[in-house]
């Protein structure tokens, strides 16, 4: 399911979230402290464009929950919202709910995107 899930998802929700992480980075890379933190949204929005066979390990340390919380104050809920609204919506019929795990997948990798790395 791998390269077929990767192709529907990415004309019927991928794009959108993925460009949304592109643009979230893109913010945070203006300025010169933002920089690592856009740097770790540009990698996840290649998770957002094709997330069929991957997955998402988490951990971290101190260093990352402090990134995880300024991330949350300045860009993680609305990329958190967006994916679960998608999810939500995936999930109403029976055929989506492959596409609304991967959402719900997306949602939680948009509250705590540090220490968070991706396997596959």
């Amino acid at each position: 399911m791998g390269c077929l899930g990767n192709a529907l998802w990415f004309i019927f929700g991928g794009l959108l979230m993925g460009l949304s992480w592109l643009l979230v980075g893109v913010l945070w890379c203006i300025t010169i402290i933002g920089i690592p933190i856009g740097m770790q949204c540009f990698k996840f929005a290649g998770l957002a464009f094709f997330p069929f066979g991957k997955e998402v390990q988490f951990g971290g340390g101190v260093g990352s929950m402090l990134c995880n919380i300024l991330w949350l104050i300045f860009g993680g809920i609305p990329l958190a919202i967006e994916a679960a609204c998608i999810g939500i919506f995936f999930c109403i019929t029976i055929i989506g709910i492959p596409f609304g795990m991967q959402c719900f997948k997306l949602a939680k990798l948009s509250l705590m995107p540090f220490g968070a790395s991706i396997v596959g």
